[in-house]
């Protein structure tokens, strides 16, 4: 399982990123799942849907990060998140657990940039996420990932083309009185998944 050969050359591997390929592997989740429950044929109940977004939700935790950032990495709003927590003893039990694990392998109590890190930033940004919002949602200040940027040309061309990939609204007038008085980030891409509800 764990490769032994010895590490690529730092330069050698950020040519060799295929940012835009990356980030459609990131965002074409939707779409890899309906795919994968096409064979069997019917549409997924509710109860099945929670659990995997559930089991989502442990993963990013146990890599580290906090539920802000895991709920996007879920694919799942927050208030939904801190809906399941609130109301279900065990997930909000396991959810602890996964964070004890992370804090006892040490991650991410510095904020260190990891691949977990990265993937949260960057299908925020593809869902329209702020540049500053995202870096936050992935636990870097805004000065630290211009520094990242700055060091690192592979990141700066993911974040490129996450910001690319944003979902494209036509422009639409909005008259002075409507409009707020600063500029508001922008609004995640709208999708939804087909699932049964539980009670049918």
């Amino acid at each position: 399982m764990y490769d032994s050969k010895r590490p690529v050359d730092q330069a050698t591997e950020e040519t060799s990123v295929q940012p835009d390929r990356v980030v459609q592997w990131l965002t074409s989740r939707l779409e890899v799942e309906q795919a994968l429950q096409a064979p069997l044929g019917a549409v997924p109940r509710e109860r099945d849907d929670r659990i995997a977004r559930m089991a989502d939700v442990l993963q990013a935790t146990a890599q580290g990060l906090g539920p802000a950032a895991a709920a996007v990495w879920a694919g799942v709003p927050e208030h939904v998140l801190d809906n399941w927590l609130a109301n279900d003893r065990g997930f909000s039990a396991a959810v602890e657990t996964a964070a004890a694990l992370a804090a006892a392998h040490g991650l991410r109590q510095d904020n260190s940039p990891t691949p977990a890190a990265i993937r949260v930033m960057l299908v925020a940004l593809s869902s329209g996420t702020a540049g500053r919002t995202a870096a936050e949602l992935a636990g870097f200040t805004a000065h630290r990932f211009r520094q990242l940027r700055k060091s690192s040309p592979a990141l700066a061309a993911l974040a490129d083309s996450a910001r690319r990939a944003r979902p494209h609204r036509p422009a639409r007038f909005v008259p002075n009185s409507r409009r707020p008085r600063r500029p508001g980030e922008a609004r995640t891409g709208t999708s939804f998944r087909l699932v049964l509800r539980d009670d049918q």
